[in-house]
């Protein structure tokens, strides 16, 4: 039987329970230029605690007061599943397991899981803890049996595994063989380098588990950037047990994305995993959070949670799509609590044009010739700098007026701004007929104030509106200081969020099209289609 008919078998057959451990907390803190605080590890805990992790990897307690504390903070905290889990390695060489510093702070850490690393690499055994082999064996199971002796959990984390079983088959096994003498609960294979192939991990793992009785897990690093296969394929290959990150963080390039991993198992490969359907709904929430303690920005590409996972940009696909969602999508996004997005841009048909006007209450026949004259226009836009797959808004208002159904609340007659060496800025505006002074703190926000006081006297909703992000950005080569800039700008009535654009080459001429794009967008919506905002997606 060649392996992709096994796969399928696996995927069709095997209705295995797999276990997660999730190490974010511990691997994944040690990702370059991340730090959680005490706060942060512990609100992310109880946020994977919910989302229904089988174990969570706290920290290693022997190297670092922030995560002794951890484990002590957490025993006032009450998990509706999760078991807490302390990381250590094994004793050092030659000394008793009863005075070793790091299998001690795992017992003073009073949990009942712990997560012991140690040598399988024959090359690491020789060359970096300078043991020989056999002692390594005797540290292995000295290390688990002290642990079990103390009514603990052991789940032993075999290091570099797979580069240790390609150079020395037999001593690798004789580690794993070693570590179940010793009580381990769970054996876990590591690609501790990230180096192994989706091939080799399914041979690899698929021969371990012939071989040892234990329940096998398995730790994948992403360094050639196939951690998330290389982890579906040891569980199709007979692990179940399986470990990595919220949203891959981790050493170098990361470890395994959970995020990836779990809706794949239960929805593609039926395993059953956590809390089933109910955990993959919560998948994108625990992955934005785990982004902003990191202080990251989320990856718009990242599978099944990105922004971008189920936007639709071309028009075929659009038009597909909104027939039959099955023929663009490979899953129901609000399935790992996710959502379809349409876009506008220079690939569009007709088909994303009407979706949004269809949202916004605008019921426009697909045949119109207002309808394809609009979309030539905002490909001409997106031609000129305009990238409306950001910023959708202002390429409705263009489609309204293409299609004789805008109306011009907004004249914007005059505008300069005066800076001053303070930092503050005095914004002049004439619009419907008003002229406007207002000072602020920069050009913008003076050039919003005075724009927004002409506007309130005629509109008074426009209070209401507030500005939520200011993002430019040079669309093509930088050639000079004439070169295009095209500012975006988010906008939100408390309720409903919006954004528009504007592209010039001059940034703060750029800023008040943006501006004016955004007022003039709510009116439009509000003043003749009523409510209709809130179904739009931005």
């Amino acid at each position: 039987m060649n392996l992709f008919n096994y796969i399928h078998l696996c995927s069709v057959f095997k209705k295995s329970v797999v276990e997660v451990l999730d190490t974010t907390l511990r691997d994944g803190s040690q990702t370059a230029n991340i730090g959680f605080t005490l706060k942060d590890k512990i609100r992310i805990a109880q946020e994977l605690d919910q989302l229904g992790i089988d174990y969570i990897e706290g920290g290693w307690p022997g190297s670092n007061p922030k995560d002794k504390e951890f484990f002590m903070k957490m025993k006032d905290i009450s998990l509706s599943r999760a078991k807490i889990a302390a990381f250590g390695s094994t004793r050092r060489k030659g000394i008793r397991p009863e005075d070793d510093v790091s299998l001690n702070s795992i017992l003073e850490a009073d949990v009942d899981v712990a997560v012991l690393f140690g040598k399988s690499w024959d090359l690491h055994v020789r060359d970096v803890i300078k043991s020989s082999l056999e002692e390594n064996l005797e540290i292995v199971y000295d290390s688990i049996h002290y642990l079990k002796e103390h009514g603990l959990k052991v789940i032993f984390d075999a290091e570099h595994f797979y580069q240790g079983y390609k150079d020395n088959r037999e001593y690798a096994m004789n580690v794993l063989r070693n570590a179940e003498k010793g009580g381990a609960d769970v054996i876990v294979l590591a690609d501790t380098n990230g180096g192994t192939t989706p091939i080799e991990v399914f041979e690899v793992t698929k021969n371990v588990r012939e071989n040892i009785s234990s329940r096998l897990g398995v730790h994948m690093h992403n360094d050639i950037g196939c951690a998330v296969a290389n982890s579906l394929l040891a569980l199709s290959a007979g692990a179940t047990h399986v470990q990595g990150t919220v949203n891959g963080l981790g050493e170098r390039t990361g470890n395994a994305d959970l995020i990836q991993i779990l809706p794949t198992i239960y929805y593609k490969m039926k395993m059953m995993v956590l809390n089933g359907e109910e955990s993959m709904k919560k998948l994108k929430q625990v992955s934005k959070l785990v982004y902003e303690l990191a202080g990251i920005n989320p990856n718009p590409y990242q599978p099944y949670v990105g922004e971008n996972a189920f936007t639709h940009k071309a028009g075929v696909h659009v038009d597909a799509v909104i027939k039959v969602p099955r023929a663009y999508e490979h899953l129901d996004p609000t399935l790992v609590g996710n959502n379809r997005k349409f876009v506008i841009s220079e690939l569009s048909g007709t088909s994303n044009l009407l979706t949004y006007l269809k949202n916004i209450g605008i019921e426009i026949d697909k045949k119109d010739p207002k309808l394809k004259k609009a979309l030539e226009l905002i490909k001409e836009k997106e031609n000129m700098g305009y990238s409306f797959d950001i910023a959708p808004s202002s390429a409705v208002l263009i489609a309204m007026k293409a299609l004789g159904i805008y109306y011009p609340f907004i004249k914007l007659d005059y505008w300069k701004v005066i800076g001053e060496n303070s930092g503050m800025s005095i914004a002049v505006v004439k619009v419907n007929s008003n002229l406007e002074v207002s000072e602020g703190v920069g050009p913008v926000h003076a050039l919003d104030k005075a724009i927004r006081s002409a506007l309130v006297k005629v509109f008074p909703e426009i209070a209401s509106i507030r500005l939520t992000d200011y993002r430019v950005i040079l669309p093509g080569e930088v050639k000079n200081t004439e070169s295009l800039v095209r500012v975006t700008i988010e906008f939100s009535d408390g309720t409903n969020m919006w954004k528009t654009e504007g592209v010039s080459t001059n940034v703060i001429e750029a800023s008040v099209i943006a501006l004016i794009d955004g007022l003039d967008y709510y009116l439009q919506v509000n003043k003749k289609i009523k409510g209709a905002l809130s179904s739009l997606e931005v």
